[in-house]
């Protein structure tokens, strides 16, 4: 059932109806410049990660500041966005299912879509899928740069996979894929790029034993909110593929230098009880906000702090006697933006305390 739309243009935010999943415009688009120009002396090119957003209005918003494309995760996520008119996409992950090959394969029609592999059996299901549309689909190998869930041994397996490719009539090698997710959030910077400087070295030596074998390597991709600077410096990213940057989370903040990007996404909230000595109730539980990376944040309270959830109530801590009245609306900042978004089917986009926008989260549930 589709979400009723919680708010309309020109409402104040107070009068949102809650739950609901607010953007900050003015926080949101600062993420978005500043992204752009942090990478624009690098020569990297952005390619942001859609599984974050979930949402081809934010696509051609990040497009229009220089991104080169979009990534997703699954093929339902690569449909939303090619027919909200993105035309370049990058599923970065292993597809096997022949019918969800079939399916990618149709998007080919309407733009470019490319997608990754780490065994030579996934190289022969897309082919096969390839050579029944009659396509010719651009494939990346994914190494496994230190994060220990996909991707083949860099070197002379990655190299032995991108030669199986190059060699199809129905496949072109588009690149490596190199994403390193678990140095994201290790919360000293010395941790971060003690990973990324090991992720590059073996991104490097695979690239070099590729052009010995006469291929070139056109895409590099990988990096995250909390890295790309230094596989942008590195000389051997080509793409980056931050998700998190346009909005931000709790989780992203705790790291030890923060990225520079402000908090643009919330979860607004309302309380519904007062009753308890101590405590407050907010009508936003685990239905309404993830809590895999920990409890969200109250906005701007400090004397607030949001303690437990259960499915449909979240509990909030009186720490300093300054409790919120019964029907006052409170920001949260969610610990994980990515599956806190997919709860949502609308963005309420507000500025200067007034709704300004409503955007659907188009590829909301996006699992097949």
């Amino acid at each position: 059932m589709l979400q009723h739309p919680p708010a309309e243009p020109g409402m104040r935010e107070e009068d949102i109806d809650t739950p609901a999943l607010v953007i900050d415009l003015d926080a949101f688009e600062h993420n978005l410049d500043t992204m752009a120009a942090l990478l624009a002396p690098t020569g990297a090119k952005l390619r942001a990660h859609a599984k974050t957003h979930k949402s081809s209005v934010i696509a051609k918003l990040q497009m229009a500041r220089g991104a080169v494309g979009q990534c997703v995760q699954k093929v339902a996520e690569a449909e939303a966005l090619a027919w909200g008119g993105i035309p370049d996409i990058l599923v970065t992950n292993q597809v096997v299912s022949p019918r969800k090959l079939a399916r990618l394969a149709a998007l080919a029609r309407i733009a470019e879509v490319a997608v990754c592999v780490d065994d030579a059996a996934q190289i022969a299901l897309i082919e096969a899928a390839a050579e029944a549309a009659g396509l010719r689909l651009p494939v990346l190998v994914e190494i496994d740069v230190g994060m220990a869930r996909g991707g083949v041994e860099h070197g002379p397996p990655a190299v032995a996979l991108a030669e199986r490719i190059a060699a199809s009539r129905h496949l072109r090698f588009g690149g490596l894929q190199a994403y390193h997710g678990s140095a994201q959030h290790r919360r000293g910077p010395e941790e971060r790029a003690v990973a990324i400087g090991e992720a590059v070295a073996r991104s490097r030596r695979t690239v070099e034993q590729l052009r010995q074998r006469g291929l070139e390597c056109p895409i590099v991709g990988g990096a995250g909110t909390g890295t790309f600077r230094h596989e942008a410096a590195s000389g051997v990213y080509t793409e980056i593929q931050a998700g998190s940057y346009c909005f931000m989370d709790a989780d992203y903040a705790a790291n030890e230098d923060a990225p520079p990007f402000r908090q643009s996404l919330f979860v607004l909230s309302q309380v519904m009880s007062t009753a308890g000595p101590g405590i407050a109730v907010l009508d936003c539980g685990h239905k309404g906000v993830s809590v895999d990376s920990g409890m969200p944040q109250v906005w701007q309270r400090p004397g607030l702090r949001y303690a437990g959830a259960s499915d449909e109530h979240g509990k909030i801590v009186i720490e300093d006697g300054s409790a919120p009245a019964l029907g006052e609306k409170l920001r949260l900042v969610p610990g994980h933006c990515d599956p806190t978004v997919d709860r949502y089917d609308w963005y309420v986009g507000v500025r200067k305390g007034r709704v300004e926008c409503l955007w659907p989260v188009s590829a909301r549930g996006g699992m097949a």
